[in-house]
């Protein structure tokens, strides 16, 4: 059975950072690309950040490039994501979700509020 954990969320003022983690089990993790989303409130879910399995490709949404840096420890199989220099419209639940042979896992979430 896949698990994927978030943790990591909380309030931060703007400008501070946060570092996010999402721990898998039930698959071989380094095999998958996992990525981050966050759905801010009333708004849909939108893509932040994605890892490839070796992560020798990694991309991002233009709105958190150069603040956002995700990263990944295949023998802790763990993903992350660092968070810096973060705005109140970073607020959002952020997930983290694999990806393999058409089937995604998500995981249940975690709350990040930027206070201005």
């Amino acid at each position: 059975q896949v698990q994927l954990v978030e943790s990591g969320g909380g309030l931060v003022q703007a400008g501070g950072s946060l570092r996010l983690s999402c721990a898998a089990s039930g698959l071989a993790f380094s095999n998958y690309p996992i990525a981050w989303f966050r759905q801010p409130p009333g708004k849909q879910r939108e893509f932040v950040a994605y890892i490839s399995g070796s992560s020798s490709n990694i991309y991002y949404a233009g709105s958190v490039e150069g603040r956002f840096t995700i990263s990944r420890d295949n023998a802790e199989n763990t993903l992350y994501l660092q968070m810096n220099s973060l705005k109140p419209e970073d607020t959002a639940v952020y997930y983290c979700r694999a990806h393999r042979y058409g089937i995604n896992y998500w995981g249940k979430g975690t709350l990040v509020t930027v206070s201005s």
